[in-house]
């Protein structure tokens, strides 16, 4: 009997943990709900001035310093390229030769008419030679004398005609090979051998020098206030106390030679409210080509006090910047923030962010304003890597 009474004892303890059991009870907290997650960890930087020199970057295109337009002084089939497409040439290499036959039988030409000349010339010279002491017998009269002279004289400018022909035949004949001008690159040739060539109006090819280039940009106007201020740069001067300007290529690189500033506009384009600047670049390598693309990179002001935020820390949506800061609590706290200009892949940041502050860098995606982190340094690999970033913004209120 009292063996019955300990298993109905134990059966009526066992009923409910195994209707627990059966229903999924765990450890819950207060009216059953199950306890909240703990907080996502963050990986944070505390925010810490230095001194740095804020850098500015303008798209910029460069120029030869000298773009020369080959075109022939005179026409005829173009019977030779001496040179290959984009070729690199010095002065007064061959580039050109068009047909001189034609230039070769006119200079023969003009020879002989100049020889003709020459001959009527000597024989007016001695018949004037003949009849002038003959005025003096009164064996001719004044007017016979008169038109020996004008003959002799006459047959003298015929000479100087001729011989002036003969020069001109020269040059044309000359004319028929073509040279470099100056040192430099070629374009493609426009006219093949074969083709017709018109003189002075058919473009043959473009010559470029490279060695130095021009860099073309240009500046607001704030931002001229500011160099005259702080580089004293004004139009006309030596421009010896200008800033250092590096160029940046496309790709990301660096230039390896510093631009020197040449030329500052006199005026303001009214329309834009930009001046335009050129700087005088060392090119001996031939890496930079006219027309290419690059970045001035100059100077701008120097931050003795300045806050630098990684990327990774940034978020940009619609032009605006933001980051979340742990508040003292340990809570993610929205903050937008000014910052205009980067320093390598660092942001600089002008307002929004005091130093001592700590700026989550590690784990952005995971955290909500006004939710609590747990913060730890970053790059400690405690912080998981942050997911994609959604939009940031103060925290929408329930309904």
């Amino acid at each position: 009997m009292s063996g019955v009474r300990v298993f109905a004892r134990g059966l009526v303890l066992a009923i409910p943990a195994i209707a627990c059991a059966l229903a999924g009870c765990s450890d819950r907290g207060p009216g059953g709900m199950p306890p909240a997650p703990p907080p996502p960890e963050v990986g944070v930087i505390t925010a810490a001035t230095t001194p740095i020199t804020v850098n500015e970057e303008y798209v910029a295109q460069t120029e030869a310093v000298e773009t020369v337009e080959i075109r022939a002084r005179v026409g005829g089939v173009l019977e030779r390229q001496g040179f290959e497409d984009g070729a690199r040439v010095k002065k007064d290499d061959l580039l050109f030769v068009i047909d001189q036959q034609p230039y070769i039988v006119a200079l023969a030409q003009a020879r002989a008419a100049l020889a003709q000349a020459q001959a009527n010339h000597v024989n007016s010279r001695q018949v004037l030679e003949r009849v002038r002491p003959l005025l003096d017998e009164q064996a001719i009269s004044q007017q016979d004398l008169d038109a020996a002279v004008a003959k002799e004289s006459t047959d003298a400018a015929n000479v100087e005609a001729a011989r002036a022909a003969v020069q001109q035949a020269e040059l044309n004949l000359g004319y028929t090979t073509v040279r470099a001008p100056r040192d430099g690159n070629m374009s493609k040739a426009l006219i093949k051998p074969g083709g017709l060539v018109n003189a002075s109006t058919t473009l043959l090819t473009t010559l470029y020098s490279v060695d130095p280039i021009y860099v073309n940009f240009t500046v607001s106007e704030p931002k001229l206030l500011e160099l005259q201020r702080v580089f004293k740069l004004s139009p006309g001067d030596d421009r010896s106390n200008s800033p250092p300007f590096r160029l940046r290529l496309v790709d990301g690189s660096e230039y390896k030679f510093p631009g020197k500033l040449n030329f500052a506009d006199a005026a303001i384009d009214t329309k834009s409210g930009t001046l335009s600047l050129r700087l005088s670049v060392p090119n001996p390598d031939r890496q930079l080509r006219p027309g290419q693309f690059v970045r001035v990179v100059m100077p701008a002001a120097q931050n003795l006090a300045a806050i630098l935020l990684p990327q990774a820390a940034v978020q940009e949506i619609q032009g605006k910047r933001s980051v979340f800061v742990v508040a003292a609590d340990n809570t993610a706290e929205y903050r937008e923030i000014g910052a205009r200009t980067r320093q390598g892949s660092d942001w600089v940041v002008e307002s929004g962010i005091k130093a001592g502050e700590r700026v989550i860098v590690e784990g952005v995606g995971k955290v909500r304003p006004g939710a609590p982190v747990k913060p730890v340094p970053a790059g400690s690999g405690a912080a998981a890597p942050a997911g994609p970033a959604g939009p940031a913004g103060p925290a929408k209120k329930g309904p």
